[in-house]
């Protein structure tokens, strides 16, 4: 009697091959491509409105985002005129258009979570506010030559970072959903304040502080304006009208949300290989304002506190590794000589650039949140 063969292994299909990166103009002209021939949609006319491209990582807006979203306009004027676009404001908003969201975002072409970033995926999604579902995507991958990703100057002037959860809900709705799919419903229920914040960011980068402090606060009040970055743009236009009180404020706000969802993330830059902040006043001259409320609110809410430094991309990670242990040390010392009670409630630890989030390696401003230093909440 024969004796039946066991059926031989198969094996898991070969994982696909990243996609060769193109150069950056090219790979934005094929996304926009993608998006609007495929865009599932009735009707001879379609009012469309962009919500401006952020970073798929910080949520930061940069001088690559900027020029995308002029280069998707300039497309769609000459391209696919049955796109009528509309600006981003309340107003168009109210009569339910088809929004464009994208992400930018540094990745390592192959896979390699821990491999340097050295390519750009660009993801754009087209989200109808009448049908409430995701009509259409375009993807890319482009070359980092000629990128730019130096942030805008609000997010280049903001001090601390944080996982707002309405850029996670425009990140997620960008990359994380599929044709057909519903939006997610807390990017729609912050939709309308955060047409106000970038009119208050777009304020505040004209210098018309006033105008832009005036558009936070009315955000702040609508359904879903409690947002990070309503806070950040109060102390940023206090600080430059110069309202000493109204910033201190302002920035203990962010403190107190930041220690509530235990994630503090300031920039405090220091020099190159060094303990010590970087040599400009007119970067430095708020960092002791900064710890003395991060000292005076975590003692405030009986909180003890891991300070954690980090480091960008550049030397050996073991050289990293102390460098970054030796800053967090340094400012748990700067923290403990203002609140002198709270020397058995803090350590310092470092990560080097374990946890970095942009990756870079530039040591510039576009990756300045790679060398932020972190406020954890612990156990006392």
């Amino acid at each position: 009697m024969a004796v039946a063969q066991a059926p031989a292994p198969v094996s898991p299909p070969p994982a696909a091959a990243a996609p060769a990166p193109i150069p950056f103009a090219e790979a934005l002209q094929r996304a926009a491509a993608d998006l609007f021939a495929k865009a599932d949609l009735s009707g001879e006319r379609v009012d469309l409105v962009i919500d401006p491209l952020i970073d798929g990582i910080s949520g930061a807006q940069s001088t690559s985002t900027r020029s995308m979203q002029q280069t998707l306009s300039d497309i769609v004027g000459a391209s696919y005129t049955r796109f009528r676009l509309q600006p981003f404001t309340t107003e168009s908003l109210a009569r339910e258009p088809v929004v464009l969201i994208g992400t930018f975002t540094a990745v390592n072409n192959a896979g390699d979570a821990k491999g340097a970033r050295d390519a750009y995926r660009i993801c754009l999604t087209l989200a109808d506010l009448k049908s409430k579902r995701v009509v259409s995507k375009g993807v890319a991958r482009a070359r980092p030559e000629g990128v730019d990703v130096t942030p805008t100057t609000y997010y280049r002037d903001a001090p601390l970072w944080a996982k707002d959860p309405a850029t996670e809900a425009y990140i997620k709705v960008c990359q994380g959903t599929k044709l057909g799919e519903p939006i997610d419903p807390v990017y729609l229920e912050r939709l309308s304040a955060a047409a106000l914040i970038n009119d208050g960011i777009l304020e505040y980068e004209a210098r018309r502080y006033r105008e832009a402090l005036a558009f936070y606060r009315t955000a702040r009040m609508l359904p879903g304006g409690d947002q990070h970055r309503v806070r950040v743009g109060a102390y940023l236009a206090a600080s430059k009208l110069g309202r000493s009180e109204d910033a201190v404020d302002a920035f203990g706000d962010l403190v107190d949300s930041g220690l509530a969802s235990n994630q503090l993330m300031v920039k405090l830059l220091f020099q190159p290989g060094s303990t010590q902040f970087i040599a400009n006043p007119q970067i430095t001259e708020p960092y002791p304002m900064w710890l003395s409320q991060i000292a005076t609110r975590a003692r405030q809410k009986d909180a003890c506190l891991e300070i954690v430094g980090h480091t960008s991309r550049t030397g050996t990670q073991h050289l990293n590794e102390r460098l970054s242990v030796l800053r967090a040390q340094y400012v748990m010392e700067l923290l403990q000589a203002g609140v002198p009670d709270s020397r058995n409630r803090m350590i310092a630890t470092g990560k080097g650039f374990n946890e970095n989030l942009i990756g870079t390696g530039k040591d510039d401003a576009s990756d300045a949140l790679d060398r932020r230093v972190e406020f954890k909440v612990i156990g006392c």
